[in-house]
């Protein structure tokens, strides 16, 4: 079943969507995390471009307008970028909403369907203060 990915700004501004193939109907939010992490370090390590867009930064990088500037080209290790992404997660650095509901946990179980829509929302540390 494919589903709808978005990257979302908190006023609801859409700035990245892609689509992901899940074998299950039931998931939960680390599988929803896991794969679409596992998806864009795949994009990435495929093409090897200057910049990695992707939920969460690499190690060895260092944040531009542009996305994640790694100091060298290198494959990004998939498993290293989930955990990262997995903590993030548990730290509030993101929040996941499926279809307009925000998810609570990791655990959380979701019954996927043909018009399910996933939205990654990062959140800004603000500085300064």
């Amino acid at each position: 079943m494919k589903i709808l990915i978005k990257d979302e700004l908190l006023s609801g501004k859409s700035v990245f969507e892609t689509e992901i193939d899940f074998a299950s109907e039931i998931v939960t939010v680390k599988d929803l995390i896991s794969e679409r992490v596992k998806k864009e370090v795949a994009d990435y390590n495929n093409r090897l471009p200057e910049y990695f867009n992707g939920l969460v930064e690499p190690l060895d990088a260092e944040k531009t307008l542009n996305g994640y500037k790694l100091k060298s080209k290198k494959v990004i290790d998939a498993e290293k970028q989930i955990y990262i992404a997995l903590d993030a997660f548990q730290k509030n650095g993101f929040f996941v909403l499926v279809d307009n509901h925000q998810a609570d946990s990791l655990e959380e179980q979701i019954v996927l369907k043909a018009i399910t829509t996933i939205s990654f929302v990062k959140l800004t540390p603000l500085v300064g203060g």
